[in-house]
């Protein structure tokens, strides 16, 4: 009884926002748009979009002005929800928000160091992080050195990261991004381990636990397969926690001697047993890792739609959704063969784009 009065009224904020998420028909119908001015407009007329594209000319919104829009809108619904929750569900957001900040260091980290242009306005976002955030966007992008970058990180829990790879020698963006993944997910685990109710626990430990092995498993597989790192170069980049990998499935994976013995290894863990899973002998490990959270997470908000979970998994789903959106647009953009776009947001074991 204490969790249906706790989130009765959170749980019908929730599923009102979820009726606004896009179905599977709609994506449908914009994969076969013909321009990115057709898609925007079709966006303007959804009840999700229409607030944040309202007064914007779809032609003439470059690629960086639309997912700036749709961030904004993601970025939207965390406030809605924060707005919205007790003290003890801003517990979970609080921890949730971490990810953003992840992300939003990761695009300054990128432009930094791998001198790539910032598509994004980030100024835009300023004032939302400063509500949730210790992170000072202004300070992160006015910084010309990893030195001057890691000093306008001083206020916040990402500070003695940065500091200590600072000093280590010749670290490429993947070792900074692999990091900030690591310190990331150990304190999500470590929190959600020590801090939250035993209920929230339980579900927040099987959606994560999930990621954190699909990570794993999709760091394993890029390491092999685009850098051919050694075996003791790739224990050392891993997340040390497991949740329902084995301690020889991690083995297997990481020691074999190609691809082919790599997936054999993947459909001995209890993953690439999934009958789904298992019918595609090379499965790209991000649309499996795309499969079994959305299916872990549809679950659990089904399972216990009066708790945690409910949070979780809008804030997961409108996540993919804008993900979903910027892959569709992008393929609009070099016109793609529309199947071969749903294929790829859609059903990506199917192949395709990546989703």
């Amino acid at each position: 009884m204490g969790n249906l009065l706790a989130y009765s009224g959170l749980t019908t904020k929730v599923k009102a926002m979820q009726s606004h998420l896009l179905t599977a028909s709609q994506f449908q119908e914009m994969a076969n748009l013909e321009s990115v001015t057709a898609a925007v407009e079709y966006l303007k007329r959804q009840p999700a979009y229409e607030e944040v594209f309202s007064g914007t000319e779809p032609g003439e919104l470059h690629r960086g002005a639309i997912e700036q829009l749709l961030i904004g809108s993601e970025y939207h619904d965390f406030a809605k929800l924060y707005r919205f929750s007790n003290l003890s569900q801003r517990k979970f957001l609080n921890l949730y928000f971490g990810h953003y900040e992840v992300a939003v260091i990761k695009r300054c980290l990128r432009s930094l160091i791998g001198q790539y242009p910032l598509e994004l306005d980030l100024y835009a976002f300023q004032n939302f992080f400063e509500r949730h955030s210790s992170l000072n966007i202004a300070r992160l992008l006015e910084a010309k050195s990893l030195p001057e970058f890691t000093s306008a990180l001083e206020d916040s829990s990402f500070f003695p990261l940065l500091s200590h790879l600072s000093r280590e020698e010749n670290l490429s963006l993947f070792d900074y991004e692999n990091s900030l993944d690591m310190f990331y997910f150990n304190t999500m685990w470590k929190t959600i381990s020590k801090k939250l109710k035993p209920d929230d626990r339980k579900i927040l430990i099987q959606c994560f636990g999930s990621r954190l092995d699909m990570l794993n498993i999709q760091w394993i597989y890029r390491s092999k397969y685009y850098y051919h790192m050694a075996p003791a170069d790739i224990y050392a980049m891993l997340i040390p926690i497991q949740y329902r990998l084995k301690t020889s499935d991690i083995h297997k994976m990481t020691e074999s001697e190609s691809m082919d013995s790599f997936f054999s290894a993947f459909h001995e863990t209890r993953y690439g047993k999934d009958p789904e899973i298992a019918q595609v002998s090379q499965p790209h490990p991000e649309a499996v890792a795309n499969l079994v959270n959305q299916h872990i997470y549809q679950y659990t908000s089904r399972k216990d739609p009066y708790s945690i979970a409910i949070l979780n998994s809008y804030l997961y789903f409108k996540e993919q959704e804008i993900r979903r959106i910027i892959t569709i647009i992008e393929s609009i953009r070099y016109k793609i063969d529309p199947q071969k776009i749903l294929d790829s947001v859609m059903n990506p074991l199917k192949g395709g784009l990546a989703s």
